[in-house]
Formats: C-alpha cells, structure tokens, sequence
C-alpha cells in the first residue's frame, strides 16, 4: 500500500469515502447545506476538544456523545446518506471491498513514493 499525498487520491470516485492509510472513511452528506455543514463541524471540533479536555470520566463520555452525535448529523456515522442500497463499508480496509480495484490501479502523483514509508 502507499501512502496518499495528494488530496485528490483521498477520495473514492463517488465520492462516499476518504481512504486514509489504507481505510475508508465516510465523508459527510454532501447534500447538507453548507451553513449547516459548517456548524455541525464547529460542534464536531468543539465536542474534540472537550474529549481531550475533560476533567473525569463523566465529562469525556458527554463529550464523546456530542462527537458521535455531530457525526451522525454530518453523515459520517450511523445510516448511509445516499440511497441506491449500496452498503457501507466506512472503517473498512479499502483492499476488503469493491474499491480495492480502483484504490490499485488509480494514478499516482509524481511526487508520491512507489512503495510505502517507514513508519
């Protein structure tokens, strides 16, 4: 597997996914409208920062709840937001699913190594 560089190569061709080190990752609804796309990220980058700055045990639950529940609203988690019945495959390993093709054979940038980077 190499590593992404370049924007372009992080999503799948329906644009569904990012493929992050080898792993899909749902992308958020594109069909929300772009103010609420823009709050809902604000909340998902609010609700992070108080996971990581939370005090005890209850506070980082509550803030991972309001993680989870900004997610679900982008798309990003929970029901599929398109609706052709093609399944889900977020979190999945891109070489497992029907776009291991694709994620193979796809162009590569210049600039990007042939074989993976030390980690």
């Amino acid at each position: 597997m190499s590593v992404i560089r370049t924007r372009d190569d992080c999503y799948t061709p329906d644009r569904r996914y990012m493929v992050i080190r080898g792993r899909l990752w749902r992308l958020s609804n594109p069909s929300l409208d772009p103010a609420e796309h823009e709050r809902l990220v604000r909340e998902l980058m609010s609700a992070r920062r108080a996971v990581l700055m939370a005090a005890d045990s209850r506070a980082r639950i509550a803030a991972r709840l309001r993680v989870d529940t900004a997610k679900r609203a982008l798309g990003e988690r929970g029901d599929v937001w398109w609706d052709d019945g093609t399944p889900d495959y977020n979190r999945r390993l891109v070489g497992n699913t029907p776009y291991a093709g694709w994620f193979a054979n796809r162009p590569r940038e210049a600039s990007e190594p042939s074989r993976p980077l030390p980690a």
